[in-house]
């Protein structure tokens, strides 16, 4: 009989494809079965992130939880970014934990499992050629990692320091991927990596040399691949032949992610993101025009330490100039091991909170606009997922969620859906015949 995994992930979509490569490594060489009610596992994980503050103290409650529910017997084991950087504190602060393995090390997992205390979370560990065994949450789209780790110096971000250097993953074991899950019937290929549109500038071996656009050309090739997504580009790496990559290729989605962090220069360097105020909206505008049906999304820190009223009204400016479709916003979280923590000038909470609220507030109203323009409109929608009350919902083409009336027999399938009722989370239709 086999033995149950139950696994929790947090954060980003790297750590998803993390938790499928250790579920694959596990199901495949230790004889495990996915298991949903936690206290008929043998083997309880907890896949985390450390990016901002509040995951890392929900990673100690939780374990502390998964204590309390376990059997008899069960392996309490953590992984990800914050054993990473926290590394053997985790078993000072919860004794009952068994392993602890940082993110650049999920090869390991089996010698984990059978290892009393193992503790294994060196950054520089490559795993840029490992092979992996197959394992996808969805049967309709593939996750692919084509990097791993992160050669920029954010001075606000903890990621160099939990996932080491950039090392590109070798086309060949990325075209590969993709074939195979395009053979089982993925038809939407995600492209993963930290800097996406860096890929190419170093491998851990001789390998082909070769950048993101040519490798998105490569996987629009793959016969049965149609949408082609990815995540996160660097503003930075975005050149012409990017953009003329990502309009005129008729698989990749028109959707891209731009993270702004800050729409003032001054902070931008502070924060070394390496571009100008003026760089971006060069981009993002040239991105429009280009591509009129793209939709942007972005992310955006408020209340970096030292930014003044003034410079808060530069990020407020690049709202109203570039209205994203979509904003991941938080106030500013001093992180362990960055040069940001160290700043003088913190901005008190007060201040922080209420930059948030102004940003939030006016991007619902500008959300609200661009929704309201959807109904009537026709997208074609790839289904991928059961909601509740009979309806399915996918993504369009452009990235909006879409739902409608249906069952199981719409998933996998593109149709045609005529919006009838826009709402800012979801739009609702109809399909067309």
């Amino acid at each position: 009989m086999s033995k149950k995994l139950f696994i929790q992930t947090l954060g980003c979509a790297m750590n998803v494809r993390d938790s499928e490569h250790i579920i694959a490594e596990l199901q495949q060489k230790e004889d495990y079965a996915l298991t949903q009610d936690i206290r008929e596992a043998d083997l309880i994980l907890i896949n985390t992130c450390s990016v901002r503050e509040k995951p890392v103290h929900k990673l100690f409650s939780e374990v502390g939880a998964f204590e309390k529910a376990k059997k008899n017997g069960a392996k309490i084991g953590v992984c990800g970014c914050t054993a990473s950087h926290l590394g053997d504190e985790i078993f000072k602060r919860a004794p009952y934990v068994d392993f602890v393995l940082g993110a650049r090390n999920v090869s390991k997992i089996s010698t984990a499992v059978n290892t009393p205390k193992f503790i294994s979370t060196d950054i520089n560990h490559d795993e840029s050629e490992y092979a992996f065994g197959e394992f996808r949450g969805s049967a309709f789209k593939s996750h692919i990692n084509i990097s791993i780790g992160c050669d920029k110096k954010c001075t606000y971000c903890i990621v160099p320091h939990t996932r080491g250097d950039e090392i590109s993953i070798p086309s060949a074991l990325i075209l590969r991927e993709a074939q195979k899950a395009a053979e089982k019937g993925a038809k939407e290929i995600f492209l993963l990596g930290q800097n996406v549109n860096n890929y190419g500038k170093r491998f851990s071996g001789a390998h082909e040399k070769i950048d993101f656009s040519d490798l998105l050309i490569k996987i629009s090739e793959i016969s049965g691949v149609e949408r082609i997504r990815f995540t996160s580009p660097h503003p930075l790496h975005m050149d012409d032949k990017f953009l003329e990559v990502f309009t005129y290729n008729p698989k990749i989605c028109k959707s891209m992610h731009m993270p702004l962090q800050s729409g003032n220069t001054k902070v931008l360097r502070e924060m070394k993101r390496g571009y100008t105020k003026e760089w971006f909206l060069d981009r993002a505008m040239k991105l429009r025009q280009m591509c009129p049906s793209v939709s942007i999304s972005t992310d955006i820190i408020v209340a970096f330490p030292g930014e003044t009223d003034d410079e808060f009204e530069d990020t407020m400016d690049v709202l109203e100039k570039v209205r994203f479709e979509q904003i991941f916003s938080f106030k500013y979280s001093p992180r362990p091991l960055t040069k940001a923590a160290e700043f003088t000038h913190q901005i008190p909470d007060d201040i922080s909170s209420a930059r948030l609220t102004r940003l939030q507030s006016r991007h619902n109203e500008i959300l609200d606009e661009i929704v309201a323009k959807q109904n009537g409109k026709i997208l074609d929608v790839y289904f991928e997922e059961l909601r509740s009350n009979g309806g399915v919902a996918g993504r369009s083409f452009n990235n909006f969620l879409v739902q409608v009336q249906g069952s199981e027999e719409l998933l996998g399938k593109t149709l045609k859906v005529k919006i009838t009722n826009p709402k800012r989370m979801v739009l609702y239709g109809e399909p067309q015949n």
